[in-house]
């Protein structure tokens, strides 16, 4: 049975920490995510903080690694009938887990705050996928960013951050003429995904769509992908250093921001890791659009979420309300997205204060792509396909990047043979 979860009022932060009635008398949550260390751990306890001050009782199981490790605790709390009260999901998990009729309606909440008012259009599909919301939304992530030393950079005479794949061999062959490492990369199949569908968009969004956001087998052994493997393949062979296995993240974004490296192809997350190492992104590190071939601003948008289950415990549901009002609010966008490196998923939230320059780059080229209509959604970070297709993808791409003498007409097709066993 589907409950509708009552709609909390604009003080609510304050009500909720002094209300003293046994119906109201400790709002709790448990909540499931993947936000286990470095900066995402961060991020995540700000929210955590924020719920206690507000006189709430916050618990979180914290999942490491793949996204797959998440939904699989997810799956087995369900199975066992322990659904945890919230937890972090996104894209079509989302839609998937609406459809077991076990999510809490957030309408409501939602009506009375004015949420279809303030978030970013995009993510409204994503969560109320059958029309009522159940998830919200803590931020927007851009995937599709070249960081660069500035220093580096400029040692190797290249005056700029490459607008083009065109402009990036060129200045990737300037990197090698002086001894440098090009590219900085680790070993880890989404950072391969990550750079290769930032190579498919800057060359071709409509193929991107057609392959990564509707899975189309024939896009995915076109003539187009063949010419993206054969970049990626240019990339890895030679911009790359022959030492990527086993690298960790930290160590691949050290090499960029030490200036071992010129640059490196990562979401807006490297800000929090940048800062954390006493980095000012924007100033010291460099960051733009990745290379696009076709001249006009693009997207890929990632957005971390919180879905929403069904809960008999009185205290639980009144912490679900809490949760979400306090996700939702103005306060907790803006602290958590500039600890996290994200922009708020509200679009009325100023970036002036607080948000570095790459921040306040990503809300003005965000607003840019939905008017030229080359915004999209990630595949490598599970906001498109669903988890066995991208899962198919993700392995076939990881093993091109390991495998020097496959070809990549070879490296499409085996891609789209992957993903049409799943059909």
């Amino acid at each position: 049975m589907t409950f509708r979860l009552r709609a909390v009022s604009a003080a609510a932060v304050t009500t909720f920490a002094l209300l003293t009635s046994t119906a109201f008398a400790e709002p709790k949550t448990l909540m499931l995510h993947q936000w286990a260390t470095g900066s995402d751990a961060a991020s995540i306890a700000k929210l955590g903080e924020l719920f206690a001050a507000a006189g709430g009782k916050w618990e979180q199981t914290a999942i490491a690694g793949h996204t797959a490790n998440t939904l699989a605790k997810l799956r087995a709390d369900v199975v066992a009938g322990n659904a945890p009260a919230a937890v972090q999901l996104k894209g079509p998990e989302i839609a998937e887990w609406n459809e077991t009729g076990m999510t809490a309606n957030l309408d409501d909440l939602a009506a009375e705050e004015g949420w279809d008012k303030v978030v970013a259009p995009e993510l409204l599909p994503v969560m109320k996928p059958a029309g009522s919301w159940i998830a919200a939304p803590m931020n927007i992530h851009r995937i599709n960013w070249i960081w660069g030393n500035k220093a580096a950079m400029e040692a190797a005479g290249v005056t700029e951050l490459p607008k083009t794949w065109a402009n990036f061999n060129a200045a990737c062959e300037k990197a090698i003429a002086t001894g440098k490492i090009c590219l900085a990369h680790l070993s880890a199949d989404w950072t391969d995904a990550t750079t290769f569908e930032v190579v498919v968009y800057g060359q071709d969004p409509e193929l991107f769509k057609k392959a990564f956001v509707e899975g189309d087998i024939e896009a995915l052994r076109s003539e187009g992908m063949i010419k993206a493997f054969d970049q990626m393949r240019l990339m890895v062979d030679k911009y790359m250093d022959p030492a990527i296995a086993g690298r960790d993240y930290d160590t691949a974004s050290n090499m960029m921001a030490n200036g071992d490296a010129l640059f490196f192809i990562m979401g807006d997350w490297e800000i929090g890791v940048l800062k954390a190492a006493g980095h000012n992104p924007g100033e010291d590190i460099l960051c733009a659009q990745a290379p696009t071939d076709w001249g006009k601003p693009g997207f890929i948008l990632n957005s971390d979420s919180v879905v929403f289950f069904q809960q008999n415990d009185p205290d639980y549901i009144e912490g679900q309300k809490l949760l979400a009002h306090l996700i939702l609010s103005p306060e907790f966008q803006t602290v958590f997205n500039i600890s996290k490196g994200s922009i708020p998923a509200r679009m009325d939230v100023d970036l002036s204060q607080g948000f570095n320059p790459c921040q306040q780059t990503a809300q003005a080229d965000l607003k840019a792509s939905v008017e030229a209509g080359t915004l999209v959604r990630s595949m490598a970070h599970n906001m498109t396909v669903l988890q066995k297709y991208r899962g198919a993808m993700m392995e076939a791409i990881t093993e091109f990047v390991n495998t020097p003498e496959m070809s990549s007409e070879d490296a499409a097709n085996n891609m789209a043979d992957a993903v049409e066993a799943q059909m």
